[in-house]
């Protein structure tokens, strides 16, 4: 089994492209290695004949786990020992009753499952909200033809500057709070689960650059070929329901993180505006940023001066000069 990342311990062999007595050439696919984040075909290491296959297609097994043997040169002769049969995949739907039907859960969505309940488990979850007036970041977004999302990566990624404590996982009885940045992005793929491609050092990029490798992660995530280091390792989330219409998400904290942001949609709205000549009341674009926080790592007073400073920061702003012309 290859080492498929830095963080990465096992992996589960999901196909082979070839069965024992195949020849093989050098760089051509020979398996499928699924581990908890992404799928990656592994090629051939070398020309020769598959004379062995090691671990059934479904096993996990530790990196380093000799997976199959390779013969090269006149040691390359057919084996008369069949390729182990793979077991019959189970139906993705089944009938349950005539009024039922019973819908398999994919792999990610098992997983993503199990990483949301020992979630909440785990972290003491509290959640606060704030209103965010985006006129300032609206003006840059529509003539760069940008979404929200780097707007706002950029302001948290500064505000986490100022409240460090945020950027942090637990590791048993301690809080290691990180000087870098690596932001998780979650992505949806399809309604069939999600995954969480890393923005690493984030804190570097601008808004355009933040926006540019979102958009390279995201279409990497739907097209199924992350590498395993782009979904490792983040130390901060977010997520955005916005394109959905939402008001409000209350997040689920990646473990072992100790917040995560979500936006939600942003609309007109009156808002009442202070003016030198009094209050007016204006029509401005807002939104919602929910913040939900571990409270075994800081308490809500921290989390909600963090969350005002991402608001101060978003609504500030001349972000323009972020924008590449």
């Amino acid at each position: 089994m290859p080492q498929l990342g830095e963080t990465v311990q096992e992996g589960t062999v999901t196909g082979w492209y070839k069965k024992v007595g195949d020849p093989v050439r050098a760089d051509e696919p020979l398996f499928d290695v699924e581990t908890d984040k992404v799928s990656t075909e592994i090629p051939a290491p070398t020309n020769g004949v598959l004379t062995a296959i090691l671990v059934q297609t479904g096993v996990a097994v530790p990196v380093g786990t000799t997976l199959a043997v390779i013969e090269t040169g006149a040691a390359a002769v057919k084996p008369t020992a069949p390729a182990p049969a793979e077991p019959a995949p189970a139906p993705a739907v089944a009938a349950a009753e005539a009024d039922e039907t019973r819908v398999a859960l994919s792999k990610i969505r098992r997983q993503t499952a199990a990483h949301m309940v020992r979630s909440i488990a785990t972290s003491a979850h509290v959640l606060q909200a704030v209103e965010v007036d985006f006129a300032r970041v609206e003006q840059a977004r529509a003539a760069a033809k940008l979404t929200y999302l780097p707007f706002i990566a950029r302001a948290v990624c500064e505000a986490i500057a100022e409240f460090p404590w945020v950027n942090a996982s637990f590791a048993e009885d301690a809080l290691i709070v990180h000087k870098r940045v690596h932001l998780g992005i979650a992505v949806d793929l399809d309604f069939q689960g999600l995954i969480v491609p890393v923005v690493r050092d984030a804190q570097r990029r601008s808004v355009g650059e933040l926006a540019m490798e979102m958009r390279r992660l995201a279409a990497a995530a739907r097209a199924g070929s992350l590498k395993p280091d782009e979904v490792a390792g983040a130390t901060y989330t977010l997520s955005n329901s916005g394109p959905y219409g939402t008001f409000l998400t209350a997040p689920i904290i990646s473990q072992p993180q100790v917040a995560i942001l979500s936006s939600d949609s942003v609309r007109k709205k009156p808002v009442v505006v202070e003016t030198p000549g009094g209050d007016q009341i204006v029509i401005r674009p807002v939104g919602m940023l929910a913040h939900s926080f571990d409270h075994r790592a800081f308490d809500g007073a921290y989390s909600a001066a963090f969350l005002r400073r991402v608001r101060e920061i978003l609504e500030s702003r001349d972000w323009s000069a972020e924008i590449p012309s």
